[in-house]
Parts: structure tokens; C-alpha cells; sequence
């Protein structure tokens, strides 16, 4: 049973998070708010994991999710399912594409999947970095989350250092690799 539920909530994961890795997070967190299978903290352990990790995020993550739910079964399920809907529709897309290419209804449609793609992405990472640089107090929901200054000072200095002239040309995951050893050594 836990492996149909495992499709079915990466199924619909799949079918609407238009945009990319980063346009499945709030469907991610639904999910985990509905099935209990994590929480918000280890979503944003998933998405740091996935983004350090080679291939899509979003397929990353229904890896992970699957396997801490069902062992190697629920990692192929669970990714199976987040990549049914691409190859359906992908599909569906190649086989009328050709004869509607020039139509003013396709070009129409794909220009108003753009906002709502960018909107699931903002929104995400605006999720991902309020999840990243505050502290709630779970037990007092009416309370005033605090700032993790540190995090945000880490985040501000990595910044600056890739856009500083010398250190430009460097590569991302260098600054990530960076930013986890200063993370693991003042323990934040």
C-alpha cells in the first residue's frame, strides 16, 4: 500500500510542478505535512543533498524520500512516479508539436507557464531560505522566529566572494564545499 501512495504523491508531483527541481519544494512540503513521511528541517537537508548531488533535483528527492520509505522498492516508485508525467506529456507534446509549432494558442500557453514556473520557484526558495536562516519555536506558535545570524552573515560573505572579481572564475561547488566546512567547524 505505502508503495501506490509513494507513486501516486509523486505522481501529482510530477504532473503540476511546472519549472523545474526547485518548482517541486512546495509541493514536497504539502506532502510532507500530509503524510508525515519528514519534515520541513529534513526537506531543507534533502534540497541542500540534492543540489550538491549529480542529476535533476526534484528526481533526487523522490529517490531519497522512496528509500527512507520503502527501501529500494519505494526509491524506484517514488522516482517512477515523479517522471511518469514528463514522459506523458513529452510524449503527447512530440506527436502535436509539429503540426501546431506556429499556432498562437501553444505559443500563448507556453508564455503563461512562465509566470506561474517562476512563482513556484520564488516561492520556493523563499521558503528554503526562511527555513534556513530562522528559528521557530514549535511549541509557541505565536511566537517571533528568530534570526540565525551567522547563517545569514555565511550566506552574505559566500555571496560577495562569488561576485568578487578574483574568485569569479571560480567553480559553485567550491563555495558550497567552503561554506560546509565553515558550517561543520562553528557547528551551524
Amino acid at each position: 500500500m505505502v508503495l501506490i501512495r509513494l507513486f501516486y504523491e509523486f505522481f501529482k508531483t510530477g504532473l503540476f510542478s511546472v519549472g523545474g527541481g526547485m518548482a517541486t519544494i512546495p509541493f514536497l512540503q504539502h506532502m510532507g505535512e500530509t503524510t508525515g513521511w519528514f519534515t520541513n528541517g529534513d526537506l531543507t537537508t534533502m534540497i541542500a543533498v540534492s543540489e550538491s548531488t549529480p542529476g535533476p533535483m526534484g528526481v533526487n528527492m523522490a529517490t531519497y524520500v522512496g528509500f527512507e520509505i520503502a527501501g529500494i522498492p519505494g526509491a524506484v516508485i517514488a522516482t517512477l512516479g515523479l517522471i511518469t508525467p514528463s514522459i506523458i506529456v513529452i510524449l503527447i507534446i512530440a506527436g502535436f508539436l509539429q503540426k501546431f509549432r506556429h499556432s498562437k494558442g501553444v505559443e500563448a500557453t507556453f508564455s503563461g507557464l512562465r509566470p506561474a514556473s517562476t512563482a513556484l520557484i520564488a516561492s520556493a526558495g523563499l521558503s528554503v531560505a526562511w527555513s534556513v536562516f530562522t528559528v521557530t519555536n514549535q511549541l509557541a506558535p505565536d511566537s517571533f522566529p528568530a534570526i540565525r545570524w551567522r547563517a545569514v552573515l555565511l550566506a552574505a560573505a559566500v555571496f560577495v566572494c562569488m561576485k568578487w572579481t578574483p574568485l569569479k572564475k571560480l567553480h559553485p561547488i567550491l563555495f558550497i564545499a567552503a561554506a560546509a566546512v565553515v558550517g561543520i567547524v562553528f557547528q551551524f
